[in-house]
């Protein structure tokens, strides 16, 4: 349940099972899950995993889009941390990937219209970076951005 609250989730392959039981116990999933599950996965879905409250392979939850990535048990953290930095410089521009992040979550709590409007705002401060420019300029000089998260 606490996995949801995450904007990424990394699962290590064939370490368990994943799920909402909690109606396995007579309660349902009250620190969040019920209203992360169907925003993740959709109001049909979501109730239906919950009411059966089985736990099903993070194969499974990558297939549902609960987990983005399921990485190898065999240096798992070494996967892990190659996962991360594909998002940091020099590959990717950090203030892009943090406002993107700040972009959907934001977006997502209010109306449509709003949301866009947050993306413009957010896209107007990034025109004004350093990597805004590099990329730019990459890619009209048909080359490689080097980002440096400025």
């Amino acid at each position: 349940e606490i996995a949801m609250a995450c904007d990424l989730r990394l699962a290590k392959e064939n370490a368990g099972k994943i799920g909402l039981p909690e109606v396995n116990l007579g309660v349902l999933p009250g620190t969040g899950g019920t209203q992360r599950l169907a925003r993740i996965v959709g109001k049909p879905l979501a109730i239906e995993l919950m009411v059966k409250g089985e736990l099903f392979s993070f194969d499974r939850a990558k297939e549902l889009g609960l987990v983005n990535e399921v990485l190898p048990a065999k240096d798992y953290w070494e996967q892990v941390l190659l996962y991360a930095k594909q998002f940091c410089p020099p590959h990717k521009a950090s203030k892009a990937v943090g406002l993107i992040k700040r972009a959907v979550q934001s977006g997502s709590e209010v109306p449509f219209e709003s949301g866009l409007a947050i993306e413009r705002e957010l896209q107007q401060q990034l025109f004004q970076s350093e990597d805004a420019k590099e990329g730019i300029a990459a890619n009209q000089e048909k080359r490689v951005a080097e980002f440096r998260g400025k």
